[in-house]
């Protein structure tokens, strides 16, 4: 952005530029940075809207063979078996959040329990904090890239496919199977999200909805620019590894 504000600049004060010609190159990289300036701002507001009021599972597998895969979902059953019963009276996202605190040794029981089931003794790190996630779907409900809250759940070196969903609202205790979640856990998330970040995730199968479509896409790209730029300078910092 600096460098694009540094050529305006520079460009301007070019007296060998025909003038129309500046000023029309001029207000066009102006509205550019204009608009790439308004579509940054609106990308966090939304990812800010969604991190804060949803809590995501995320399981990731020791890595991608056959065997950890399987023990992936034996855990992720386990867990959300075991989750179901804590938090069926929760009513907000706090409240969750504290129930999840409580339990974060159980939770690491039971997913190691069931690792050693498999006659595995990879380590398990569980954790409920902040990290950055791809574009991601369940269901018919779509959330694109950007930092959410997690309960992280990390078998072994944690390098295999990974699998998630949302634990408030309860979109992990629904059957997406058949690609739609339920108009009840719907509601749900009306209740927690704004009209707009609910269309934002809710409608992007909707072929006649170009605007959401778009609005889905600015969101994207930028959050999913800010994490491979954050992960750039952790790696250049070390904190990668």
């Amino acid at each position: 952005m600096s460098r694009v504000l540094l050529f305006i600049k520079e460009f301007g004060n070019n007296q060998k530029v025909n003038t129309a010609f500046k000023i029309t190159v001029l207000l066009v990289l102006t509205a550019a940075v204009t608009i790439t300036a308004i579509s940054a701002i609106y990308s966090d507001r939304i990812n800010k809207g969604l991190a804060d009021n949803l809590v995501r599972l995320h399981v990731v597998a020791n890595s991608d063979s056959e065997e950890d895969q399987a023990l992936k979902i034996e855990v992720r059953d386990a867990v959300i078996d075991y989750m179901k019963i804590q938090l069926k009276d929760s009513k907000n996202l706090e409240e969750t959040k504290y129930i999840i605190n409580n339990n974060i040794n159980k939770i690491e029981k039971i997913a190691l329990d069931k690792v050693k089931s498999y006659g595995k003794n990879y380590p398990v790190k569980v954790s409920l904090g902040n990290y950055p996630f791809p574009t991601k779907s369940y269901g018919d409900v779509r959330l694109p890239s950007g930092e959410y809250q997690a309960l992280r759940i990390v078998i072994g070196e944690g390098i295999g496919t990974n699998w998630w969903c949302v634990l408030f609202p309860p979109l992990c205790f629904v059957d997406a199977t058949h690609g739609t979640i339920p108009e009840s856990v719907k509601d749900d998330l009306k209740k927690v999200l704004t009209e707009e970040e609910y269309k934002i995730i809710t409608s992007t199968d909707n072929e006649g909805d170009i605007p959401v479509k778009i609005k889905f896409k600015i969101v994207e790209f930028f959050q999913d620019s800010s994490i491979k730029f954050a992960g750039f300078i952790n790696k250049i910092l070390g904190k990668g590894k």
